[in-house]
């Protein structure tokens, strides 16, 4: 393998760190971080990440709240106590889990959030200071992967990305953040004629659309950097991403591994965020 890992694993316990540090000196001024996290029905998946997410908040000094409600739950019953956390001020950040039962709106779920507390940043309002470069808060796996990106010590300015993926959470947000570290961007998807020309000229990849090697190692610039957002599974069951790492890597410069690449970022970002929140709150 000729490319560099970029640790996730090692650059996430460092970011955590540096949350840790800041959450006990708000703590200290009496400004104790807060995390509220709902989880509404009994998804496997969604437990697991919610257990996660509250591990990660306690152990780094932040104030974590988990509420769990059956999937019986109605939309007005589970926006009232949104807006009851919105007025919570030791509260600053609100978490959903994703998905929600059919009867709820997520859209509208997560419009109810206060945007001083959406610290997934999934709201339109936090699309919208992404999009125009606003204060605002980031969404965790772009934030995440820009982080990975710039571990490397490469410029991201005047060189030329491809976003493999244009969804709300990943692809579009992606993006515009690479967008505002002033790279060239385009952005690929499922109508994409010929994904490889396209790749075979960028800097940076990431590719986040949940297949399996839509990245192969015809398709990467000698040196380039390479994203892989995708959490998959192969033939033996194995967790791996949408590029084909064996190959990809003995043409990329850096690469991230599945798992440890994206994967540990995602949380690392949202406590991130909740501490941003935090100190806006207390005006540091």
């Amino acid at each position: 393998m000729t490319a560099q890992l970029i640790d996730g694993t090692a650059l996430s316990r460092q970011l955590r760190a540096d949350v840790g540090r800041r959450a006990a000196a708000l703590t200290a001024k009496g400004h104790q971080p807060g995390l509220a996290v709902i989880l509404v029905g009994d998804d496997p998946a969604s437990a697991v990440y919610v257990r996660n997410k509250v591990k990660a908040c306690q152990e780094q000094g932040l104030h974590s709240v988990f509420e769990k409600y059956e999937a019986t739950l109605t939309e007005a019953e589970l926006l009232a106590r949104i807006e009851a956390l919105n007025e919570d001020p030791a509260i600053h950040g609100i978490l959903v889990q994703m998905p929600l039962p059919k009867h709820i709106n997520p859209q509208k779920v997560i419009e109810t959030i206060s945007t001083k507390k959406d610290v997934d940043g999934y709201s339109v309002l936090s699309a919208g200071e992404t999009m125009t470069g606003l204060p605002g808060f980031r969404p965790c796996t772009p934030y995440g992967c820009m982080k990975l990106i710039e571990s490397t010590g490469q410029k991201i300015a005047g060189k030329h990305a491809v976003v493999i993926g244009r969804s709300n959470t990943v692809g579009k947000p992606m993006a515009m953040l690479l967008l505002g570290a002033n790279a060239t961007v385009t952005v690929c998807h499922s109508a994409t004629p010929d994904l490889a020309h396209h790749t075979r000229q960028a800097d940076i990849v990431v590719a986040a659309v949940g297949r399996r090697n839509v990245l192969t190692a015809d398709m990467v610039k000698p040196g380039a950097v390479i994203i892989d957002v995708g959490m998959n599974r192969n033939d033996e069951g194995k967790l791996c991403g949408d590029v084909d790492f064996a190959g990809v890597s003995e043409i990329a410069g850096w690469i991230t591994p599945v798992p440890g690449g994206v994967g540990p970022m995602t949380i690392t970002m949202l406590l991130v965020n909740t501490i941003e929140a935090a100190e806006r709150r207390a005006g540091i």
